[in-house]
């Protein structure tokens, strides 16, 4: 089994939404950034291969391609070796390179971390699974910003419990925690 770590859409201009104005959306941002620069670097040093899916947002989007807030944030260390996907929807294999990049590197299982929970971390979990990868979602190293409905840890709390067993054919998903991650 070849795993490699998918680090999705850790930009810097990601949680310039409303609902990030509350103080602790932001601090939540920054710890799980730090979980997965430690991810990004033990993934590194077993030799475990890195993706980073970025978001290419159109003219005026938060996430405008070229732009500061498109910019993968700097503090998780991206090196010339790892992959960068660029996309343009929640899905991250939709329309995307990321899947002929799994393949050319003989990649089988995803380690998922990153943002936004209920958009593009559920939606390219329940897509890896389906295509036949099996997944560990990270549990402590996603997050996104509070929905009209619910904070962000009700979010995240929801997707754990939700994705965890979440299956097609042999392809499973797990949610473990970032203590309990090993790419080797």
């Amino acid at each position: 089994m070849t795993k490699a770590l998918v680090v999705i859409d850790v930009q810097n201009g990601i949680l310039d939404v409303p609902g990030a104005k509350r103080p602790a959306v932001r601090h939540r941002f920054d710890e799980v950034r730090g979980r997965i620069a430690r991810l990004v670097s033990e993934a590194r040093e077993q030799g475990a291969p890195i993706v980073f899916v970025q978001h290419d947002g159109d003219p005026d989007h938060r996430l405008e391609k070229g732009t500061k807030g498109w910019e993968i944030c700097g503090d998780l260390n991206r090196a010339p070796e790892d992959a960068v996907v660029g996309k343009t929807a929640c899905d991250s294999f939709f329309g995307t390179e990321l899947q002929s990049v799994l393949s050319g590197r003989g990649i089988d299982h995803l380690v998922i971390a990153g943002l936004m929970t209920q958009y593009c971390i559920d939606t390219t979990c329940r897509r890896a699974v389906s295509l036949g990868y099996n997944a560990t979602l990270v549990a402590d190293a996603h997050t996104t910003a509070d929905s009209d409905a619910l904070a962000v840890e009700q979010i995240v709390s929801h997707h754990n419990a939700l994705l965890d067993g979440f299956d097609a054919g042999p392809a499973v998903l797990r949610v473990v925690p970032s203590s309990e991650i090993r790419f080797g």
